[in-house]
Formats: C-alpha cells, sequence, structure tokens
C-alpha cells in the first residue's frame, strides 16, 4: 500500500511538471520554448540567457517604440536553461559604487536606481537610493510595471542595504582617499573612516595594519541574483522574447558577403544532439559571458576578422559559506580586506559568504592582489600563478579556504577562529585580461555582432545598465542615457586599456 501511494504521488508531480512526462526531456523554466527547435526567424538573437542577455532583451522590448506594432522578434538562447553553471547565480549578488572607473560608477548608479524602482511604471535614470521610494523618470516608454509581470507578486531582491567596506593598508591610502574623492564627484556617497572610527563602528575588526577604509553609504549591499535573473526573464517573455536550449557555435552571417537584414543565418547547436537549427535573423548579441571569446573562435572566421582577438577568459572563482556563532552582527558589511580577501553576512543567524581571488603575478615576479587599491604584502600568504583554478570544471579547493583564505579572516575578524565551513561552490568571472571591464557594443569588423561580455566579476549588478546602454546602441543608434563608448572594442584595437582597480 505504501508502494502505491508514493506511486500516485510521484504520478501527481510528474502531472503538474508537463517536461517530466514520459517521452519529454527534463525541466526548464517556465517560458522555455516546449519545442526544442528554435523559430526559424527571428530578428535579434540572443547568445546566453544570464542576467545580462535577458536584461538586453528585456530593454529591447521595452525600447523598440514605433517598432511595438509590429512586434520586434527577440530570441535568447541558453546552453543551461537548469542555470547548474551559470555565473549570475553562482556569485554572492553584490552592487556597489566603489569602482575607480567612471563608467563603472554610472552603471551601478543605475543599477541600484532600477532595482529600487523594479516595480514602478516607466524606466528611471542613475540617482537616489535603495531607500527612497520617489521614482526618478526619464520617459514613460511602457505602461507596466517595470520588471513586474500582471496577476504576479511585486518582486522582492530580498536587498540587505550594509553597505561595502573597503580597508586601506598605509601603501595604498593615499589611492583609496583619491579613489573615493572621486567617486563622491561621480555622485557616490562613500565616506572615509579612519582606524578609530572603524574600530568604533565595526569593534569586531583587527584594525592592525589598517591606514584608513572606505564605507559606501547608500545603493551599496547584496541581494538575490536569481530573483533578478527571473524576473528579467519572465517580463521578457511577457513582453514577447522567445528563448530556446541551445548553443550559437557558427558564424553569424557571411563575412565576405554584405549583411542582409533578416535573411542571415544564424546557427543554434541543439542541446544533447549533433543537429545545427538555422535562425535567419538581423543582429546576434554575443552575451555568453565567459565563453563570449570561445563563441568567436568557434565561428570559423577568417583570420583577419578575428582581430584584435577577444581577451576573455572563463576564470573559476570559489565560494565558502560558514557559520560562526561569535561573528559579526546584523551591521556586518560587505567587507574586502587589505589582503584581497571577502565576506558578507548570509541572513540573520551569523552565516556568511567570502572568499578570495588568486592574486596576480607580474612578469617581474612580484605579487599583487586583483584589487591593487588594498595590497599588502603578505608573504605568508604567498600563492603561485599556477594555482589559478583549473576553470574546466565548477569542483571546489578545500584547501585553498583552509590555506589561504580563512588566515586571512581570522586575521582580520579574530571570532573567525572558531568559524565553521557549511557549504561551497564555484562560479566563474567572464574575466577580461586586458583591463578588467566590460565590452560593449559592435565588433568592429562584423557589422552585425555585438558583445556584451567581460564584467570580471560586476556582471550582475552592472546588467540593468548595461543592457538598456546596448538596447539603445541597437534601436537608436547611440547611447543616451549613460555614454559607455570608452567601453567598446576601440580600447582593444587601440592598445589603450581603462584600468578598474577595485575588482573583488
Amino acid at each position: 500500500e505504501l508502494g502505491q501511494t508514493l506511486e500516485r504521488m510521484g504520478q501527481t508531480l510528474r502531472d503538474q511538471v508537463p517536461a517530466s512526462r514520459s517521452g519529454e526531456r527534463g525541466w526548464v523554466p517556465p517560458g522555455t520554448l516546449p519545442d526544442p527547435r528554435p523559430p526559424d526567424e527571428a530578428d535579434v538573437v540572443v547568445g546566453g540567457g544570464g542576467v545580462v542577455g535577458w536584461s538586453v532583451a528585456y530593454w529591447l522590448k521595452m525600447l523598440e517604440g514605433w517598432r511595438r506594432q509590429h512586434g520586434m522578434r527577440v530570441l535568447v538562447v541558453e546552453r543551461d536553461p537548469m542555470y547548474c553553471r551559470a555565473s549570475t547565480v553562482l556569485s554572492v549578488g553584490g552592487i556597489r559604487q566603489q569602482f575607480s572607473l567612471r563608467e563603472n560608477i554610472q552603471m551601478s548608479r543605475f543599477s541600484a536606481s532600477f532595482l529600487r524602482n523594479i516595480n514602478v511604471c516607466g524606466v528611471i535614470r542613475a540617482g537616489g537610493n535603495l531607500g527612497n521610494q520617489a521614482p526618478l523618470i526619464v520617459d514613460p516608454v511602457s505602461l507596466q510595471e517595470h520588471l513586474g509581470v500582471p496577476n504576479e507578486p511585486p518582486i522582492d531582491i530580498q536587498f540587505q542595504p550594509s553597505g561595502y567596506l573597503f580597508l586601506a593598508s598605509p601603501q595604498s591610502a593615499a589611492t583609496l582617499e583619491a579613489a573615493v574623492q572621486f567617486q563622491r564627484d561621480e555622485g557616490a556617497q562613500v565616506t572615509l573612516l579612519s582606524p578609530t572610527q572603524l574600530k568604533a563602528k565595526f569593534p569586531w575588526i583587527n584594525t592592525e595594519d589598517v591606514a584608513v577604509a572606505s564605507y559606501g553609504l547608500e545603493d551599496e549591499g547584496w541581494f538575490d541574483p536569481w530573483t533578478l535573473l527571473n524576473a528579467f526573464r519572465r517580463k521578457a517573455i511577457s513582453l514577447g522574447v522567445q528563448s530556446c536550449s541551445g548553443e550559437l557555435p557558427r558564424s553569424a552571417h557571411d563575412p565576405l558577403a554584405p549583411v542582409t537584414p533578416p535573411s542571415v543565418p544564424s546557427q543554434v547547436h541543439m542541446p544533447d544532439s549533433l543537429e545545427y537549427q538555422p535562425v535567419a535573423c538581423a543582429i546576434v548579441i554575443n552575451a555568453t559571458g565567459a565563453w563570449a571569446a570561445k563563441l568567436l573562435e568557434a565561428e570559423g572566421l577568417p583570420r583577419g576578422l578575428c582581430r584584435p582577438p577577444l581577451p576573455i577568459q572563463p576564470r573559476k572563482r570559489y565560494v565558502f559559506s560558514w557559520h560562526c556563532p561569535n561573528g559579526p552582527g546584523l551591521s556586518c558589511p560587505f567587507l574586502i580586506d587589505t589582503s584581497g580577501a571577502y565576506f558578507r553576512r548570509d541572513g540573520f543567524a551569523r552565516n556568511y559568504l567570502g572568499g578570495m581571488s588568486p592574486p596576480e603575478v607580474s612578469p617581474q615576479g612580484p605579487l599583487r592582489s586583483f584589487t591593487p587599491l588594498f595590497f599588502i604584502r603578505l608573504p605568508q600568504f604567498i600563492l603561485f600563478q599556477e594555482e589559478e583554478p583549473d576553470p574546466s570544471d565548477l569542483s571546489v579547493d578545500h584547501k585553498y579556504f583552509q590555506e589561504q583564505v580563512w588566515p586571512r579572516l581570522a586575521r582580520r575578524v579574530p571570532a573567525f577562529e572558531s568559524l565553521r565551513v557549511q557549504a561551497s561552490w564555484a562560479g566563474y568571472y567572464d574575466y577580461n585580461t586586458f583591463d578588467q571591464n566590460a565590452v560593449l557594443g559592435p565588433h568592429p569588423r562584423i557589422e552585425n555582432l555585438f558583445l556584451a561580455a567581460g564584467f570580471s566579476g560586476h556582471g550582475l549588478q552592472h546588467a540593468p545598465a548595461a543592457g538598456r546602454a546596448l538596447a539603445e546602441l541597437l534601436i537608436k543608434g547611440r547611447y543616451e542615457t549613460l555614454d559607455l563608448r570608452r567601453l567598446g572594442w576601440g580600447r582593444l584595437v587601440d592598445g589603450e586599456p581603462l584600468e578598474e582597480h577595485g575588482v573583488v
């Protein structure tokens, strides 16, 4: 009888999840095409269904304007519909204003306003803070809620406004102070704390070797990445965007012939198959994150069209979750140590998330962290270049936490001597080895190929701004809300990097 009861329960569950019925593929999120084949035609094909790809698709539909009556046909192609390996959902969900590059600060401010007004009508511009309920309207392009879907509950991204806290050593104090002044000039609300002020505000911090700290007062903290990704996806689908499972491994055009939209053949590699399904389209957007360069390599383009090569690599990063009964309380910020280690509070039960990017090795030998603004020499913690994690899988090296991360954490927060690791996972940075900044805009030699990748760890927080910017470029032919021209391919062609020193 028990077996029969369990079988009935199993059948009930199978009936509730259509894709699990006999003869069908595994479960995929609602809105994904039930037929694994993509449509025969689309105006825009977006490769990559992470938060950046879905943001681009959403903004294309929101900004299409006069084309709305015709309905811009947008297709999002995602090779991992379960999001098991997706960088978006494997991130720690931070958002901050404390960057060293103007464009990154502006994108963060726009995204903060977007998140604050996520259930508000119209389109917003950068400004204000997540606690301010007054919307900042640019143009009412839609009478619908921002990311809300009719008959669905309001979106709650579970924002925790605890701010970022960057610690600087004596060697980097002047650099940090100059960076904070620059951030203030761009409208960010950031304050400097002396060691005495730091200890008074956060008594659990060991302030030894800390010369100064910068603390974000508004629009900084963390939120749930999956909620934002799913909100973009659901809203875009409600506006008519289609999606399917697959990859874009082939050229989106004949590189020797002029582009004639919308009859350009794009290829979608079907999952678990050798089959390629052609899709006629006008524009292809490469938003495949860590795999953006591999997609270009797979297109089989003539050598001249591949230059300059796209300097984006998958870099594996570990995230560790631990419990510490005597750890920092509710006031705990997102702390970036002088050594490059970081952590934040996770919930309200003395649980924490954290990790550290491996140090960067210069050709001359000395080591520095990926965040040179906050670097301090710690010979006892030296890593070597070959210790950059192997990105071929998402396995976790637990020795890395024991030998590299934990000593740094315990040195800064003595209570962490007694922490207990509860879980761990790994995700990918779409790491731009050229200057650690996103590459946005059209390819210099392939007129119907656009890129939105290379964010180097801050793609989640910049997705709302980057998606709008690229949609403006496609529909209106220029940037309007934010001027992101410097993030285009031109700097790669000219060999002029825009260094971002605040990569965590």
